[in-house]
């Protein structure tokens, strides 16, 4: 079970591929992205991974935000959750200009896309994957549009119930869609070692006949390590430049030395 992402051959015997997770670590700065790829490729990355959304496509004006983005960007009345979001998108030049920079620097850009029409901005711009938020785990009518377009697809799991885990995978092969990977994720920012429960790979490995990963939101090493160790072909981990920049995912990020020395446990591993 293989299949390749750009130049990448992911599954079988392949060595694991390591997605970089940039997500909104950008601060919605061109700058900052660039400099969030050259920690990808120092780090040895595979992959670095952005996320690609429409505020206005994805959620209300009146959302609000969960006790996670509160603690770290301050309640609805100091920015609302729509404003935030607002600050976290990247433009299409932005998305330009960041794709030209991977290829430039020979790594992978991948996005994940939360709506329709970042889906079709990501096609248009020959992005070679699609990776699904957990988020979008049991939104079948997006899983279906993006199954579609035939590129690869990574999902993850947080959140979702083996059913909904099965009916994704379902969905997406129903499209005639078969190079997928599926993501074990917990859905804590940060999670604690203690509720991540690594074996829900070994029930994955068993009940989907797909390739199997891990999206990692915990601060340790011992699950790079493990994950690997128990047959993980796809691994996901946050990162920023400083954990102490404005934001709401820079705190449970690693940062360069703690990225770099994630990668090396996982190729010793």
């Amino acid at each position: 079970m293989e299949f390749n992402i750009h130049d990448k051959k992911i599954g079988g015997k392949h060595p694991l591929f390591f997605i970089a997770e940039a997500g909104v670590n950008h601060n919605g700065s061109t700058t900052m992205g660039k400099q969030l790829i050259d920690i990808a490729v120092e780090a040895g990355a595979d992959a670095v991974k952005f996320q690609t959304f429409k505020t206005e496509n994805i959620i209300t004006k009146k959302a609000p935000k969960s006790t996670y983005h509160v603690e770290t960007t301050g309640s609805d009345n100091d920015q609302s959750w729509f404003d935030l979001l607002k600050t976290q998108e990247m433009s299409k030049r932005m998305h330009v200009e960041l794709i030209e920079y991977c290829h430039e620097k020979d790594i992978i850009f991948l996005s994940t896309p939360y709506d329709e029409e970042s889906a079709d901005l990501l096609e248009a711009l020959n992005v070679p994957a699609f990776k699904i938020a957990s988020t979008d785990t049991n939104n079948i009518p997006l899983l279906q549009y993006i199954a579609k377009k035939g590129h690869p697809m990574i999902l993850s799991s947080a959140m979702a119930t083996m059913e909904e885990v099965e009916l994704a995978i379902s969905t997406v092969r129903s499209e005639g869609l078969n190079e997928i990977a599926m993501l074990q994720c917990t859905g804590n920012y940060p999670a604690k070692l203690s509720d991540t429960n690594l074996r829900v790979m070994q029930t994955y490995m068993k009940k989907l006949n797909c390739i199997i990963g891990y999206s990692d939101h915990t601060p340790d090493l011992i699950n790079p390590v493990a994950a690997t160790a128990m047959g993980a072909k796809v691994y996901e981990k946050h990162f920023t430049i400083d954990r102490s920049l404005p934001g709401p995912d820079h705190r449970m990020a690693l940062e360069l030395d703690e990225l770099k020395h994630t990668i090396k446990a996982i190729r010793d591993t």
